[in-house]
């Protein structure tokens, strides 16, 4: 589907009487009764011609969207169904975008590009095949699917896969060259959700409880 702009415009004639000693002279009265609004032309019988002319062509279809999974920090991750645009994907992590390919089916991760720079809260961890620890996503992320040319919708499968892959939120702490990883409580998970959907302030924190991962940093990683 398209737009169009169309420009119309129409004709009005309309004939008065003038006395005057010369055509020139009766011209310049019939202009200045008409600058003056002393004719009268908006009945139909003034009407003498329309037409009609194709302007600017714009693409109305409506945007591609695709199904592909949220995952927030300290919140279950959901799906959504965003659009294909560079703004739509900006606007979903808060930023420019960073894509990470970890996985070697097709599937990617979109995350901010600053998350980190910025102070964004952790996230979640990313582990290698050999359970080391890739990446730590800061802020806001997608889990998408790839198409050929870019970016596309998750199938069922991997919705549900993943959704179990980053299913609960995690916090992280520092220790050395170490860093802690550790599961956050549900009910904790659960408060955080309710004052998002309410816009409350944040409220304080209780200490993570439950398993927890010690993983060291790779060389060189920085939180």
């Amino acid at each position: 589907m398209k737009e169009y702009d169309i420009k119309i415009t129409e004709v009005l004639e309309k004939t008065v009487q003038v006395q005057a000693e010369s055509r020139e002279e009766a011209e310049a009265i019939a202009s200045e009764n008409w600058n003056n609004s002393m004719y009268d032309m908006d009945s139909a019988e003034d009407y003498a011609d329309v037409s009609f002319q194709v302007g600017e062509e714009r693409d109305i279809s409506p945007p591609e969207l695709m199904n592909v999974l949220l995952v927030k920090p300290g919140e279950y991750p959901k799906p959504v169904q965003i659009g294909t645009e560079l703004e739509n994907l900006q606007e979903a992590v808060g930023g420019y975008i960073q894509c990470e390919y970890p996985y070697e089916e097709p599937v990617g991760i979109i995350c901010n590009e600053e998350g980190k720079l910025n102070g964004a809260v952790l996230n979640r961890a990313l582990y290698g095949e050999d359970g080391e620890l890739q990446d730590i996503i800061a802020g806001d992320f997608l889990v998408v699917g790839l198409t050929e040319e870019s970016f596309g919708s998750l199938t069922d499968e991997q919705m549900k896969r993943f959704e179990a892959k980053f299913h609960q939120p995690e916090t992280f702490v520092k220790m050395g060259k170490s860093i802690m990883v550790l599961p956050i409580p549900e009910d904790q998970v659960k408060r955080t959700m309710a004052k998002r959907m309410s816009r409350e302030g944040p409220g304080r924190e209780e200490s993570p409880k439950g398993d927890h991962k010690v993983i060291r940093f790779p060389a060189g990683y920085e939180m």
